[in-house]
């Protein structure tokens, strides 16, 4: 287990949805400080209200600017890299921006932790980066990239990457829209019904970071073999917690949108290693000199792509039992009188 006794973290993008999952859970442990790096100073104070801790540090900054990323740095001694654009629609009409945050505010961080020796850098990535088709993906699958890249530059840094699907009810996400639809008595609007998508929750998403922590290697992409269901079942499961009762409004895809997800692609699956719950996408560790590999293949591992369409579909119970699990969805339940 990885000991952050006397440690310091910084936590990028610390006042979203992430962030505040990880100061729940470290805040009351042995850690030495927690510091919170984002470029929203109203989110910042909230957060130093609301948890009036000593240990919490907060910096005004933004991953675009390496210089307010290095004002941050000075003894550091682990590092969650959660900032970034993660709205596909916003995404799509401002594509520069999610280069801007994702690719080139990664490579930021990055830089300026191996200049700092920052023992261990853990990126958090997407399922949409996986066989990308909008410009979040693609800005992700770019990230992940310079990730890679970077972690053959130092021996000193550990930089690994977690790649996992949609987390229920972080901000923007489709269950805070709904249950305010629920609410104020109209019908739930759907893209798609058949529309599959992983589905985990924030603590999960924290398991697997502190699981890369664990086990990762320098360079590694690490995988959770995650459940899934598709939007109308979602959409019915919390009808039923709600005991409400609608018709679903169909809009049709949004712009950039993908019917399923990919966690493992075809080709990764040549090198990938099956760790049980999850996968591990080991670093190429060759160099551009291909001739001396004209003798030996690389054998491919046998594992299969793994997407949202064909790992295990979640049944309409099992997706209440999900969904019991958010506080959010408990305590907007408790809101209008309804307990489990």
């Amino acid at each position: 287990m990885i000991d952050f006794a006397g440690k310091t973290l910084l936590i990028t993008g610390g006042t979203g949805s992430f962030g505040n999952a990880v100061l729940k859970r470290f805040i009351d442990t042995d850690i030495k400080e927690i510091r919170v790096f984002s470029r929203d100073e109203l989110k910042q104070d909230d957060m130093r209200r609301h948890y009036h801790n000593d240990k919490l540090k907060f910096y005004i900054g933004n991953v675009k600017d390496i210089e307010s990323v290095r004002n941050a740095m000075h003894g550091v001694d682990y590092i969650f890299h959660a900032a970034a654009l993660k709205q596909v629609p916003s995404c799509e009409f401002f594509p520069i921006e999610a280069v801007k945050t994702n690719v080139l505010g990664t490579e930021n961080v990055l830089t300026a932790a191996i200049e700092e020796g920052v023992n261990t850098v853990i990126c958090l990535s997407t399922d949409k980066a996986a066989y990308p088709v909008n410009a979040m993906g693609t800005s992700k699958a770019m990230m992940e990239k310079v990730i890679v890249a970077k972690s053959r530059t130092t021996k000193k840094t550990k930089i690994c990457c977690t790649r996992y699907g949609n987390v229920l009810c972080s901000r923007g996400s489709v269950i805070p829209l709904w249950i305010e639809q629920i609410k104020e008595g109209k019908t739930l609007s759907l893209t798609d019904p058949t529309m599959t998508r992983f589905i985990m929750s924030l603590e999960e998403a924290v398991d697997l970071v502190l699981f890369a922590f664990e086990n990762g290697v320098s360079g590694d992409i690490l995988v959770q073999k995650a459940a899934a269901t598709t939007i109308e079942v979602l959409a019915e499961a919390l009808k039923r917690l709600f005991h409400y009762e609608c018709e679903n409004r169909i809009i049709g895809l949004r712009h950039g949108e993908k019917t399923y997800e990919t966690l493992l692609t075809d080709e990764e699956c040549y090198h990938a290693v099956d760790l049980g719950n999850f996968y591990r996408v080991p670093c190429d560790k060759r160099d551009l000199n291909y001739e001396k590999y004209l003798d030996e293949g690389t054998p491919r591992s046998g594992l299969t792509q793994f997407n949202s369409r064909n790992t295990r579909l979640l049944t309409v119970e099992e997706t209440m039992e999900k969904l019991l699990t958010i506080p959010y969805v408990r305590d907007e339940l408790a809101s209008v009188g309804i307990k489990y």
